[in-house]
């Protein structure tokens, strides 16, 4: 995958973002989070420059990225970090207000035709057939008209994971689907099962919030 583009981008992004909170949730001081950062920079940019580009079409590159960014700062920390501080930590530096703000602006386009006729578009993509850093999904409307759910067979972070031998912490980042449904306002997030915690599939429901 090119460096130059979104994975640049995320990172001008959010590079400060993950530096702040290796102090104030994993507990490094200043002068350690910023030599964390600096070691993740290049380590970051090697995990992209390995990964196959993306279909144009394939709506699931920035999950992978983000992965990528994550992991490259795990991969630079002088300690492992246990899956419920870095689950915290994963939160708070993607949360930004920006990312706030984008989750509020999908939030207003939860369940309209073109929502639905993209995650439907994105079912029948199945891109990860061809690259196994990308998702395979099936796409099921709730009988009752409350919502659909997104079911995974296939995901890029849990193969990236695995490859970077990081594959037990997996399960910090899938938490991060219910912090975003809750900051779109639209929809309460409800799940299942997780393929990084041994299940089937991984299954992303997505239900009709009543107005408040």
């Amino acid at each position: 995958m090119n460096y130059a583009g979104m994975p640049m981008g995320m990172w001008a992004l959010f590079a400060g973002s993950f530096q702040k909170h290796l102090t104030d949730v994993l507990g490094y001081d200043e002068a350690a989070a910023k030599e964390i950062t600096k070691a993740a920079k290049p380590k970051y940019r090697q995990i992209i420059a390995d990964v196959p580009e993306f279909e144009k079409a394939d709506r699931f590159k920035m999950n992978l990225v983000n992965c990528a960014m994550l992991s490259a700062f795990i991969l630079s920390m002088p300690r492992r970090p246990e899956v419920a501080p870095l689950t915290e930590y994963y939160a708070k530096s993607m949360m930004t207000k920006p990312m706030r703000w984008f989750c509020r602006k999908s939030g207003k386009k939860k369940f309209t035709p073109q929502d639905v006729a993209g995650m439907k578009q994105t079912a029948a993509l199945r891109a990860a057939d061809r690259n196994p850093y990308s998702w395979n999904m099936e796409y099921f409307e709730y009988p009752d008209g409350s919502g659909y759910e997104a079911r995974f067979s296939a995901c890029g972070i849990c193969t990236l994971m695995k490859k970077l031998g990081l594959y037990d912490l997996t399960p910090a980042m899938c938490r991060l689907d219910y912090t975003m449904s809750e900051a779109g306002g639209a929809s309460d997030f409800v799940r299942e099962y997780t393929l990084a915690s041994g299940g089937p599939y991984c299954d992303c429901g997505y239900k009709k919030r009543a107005a408040r």
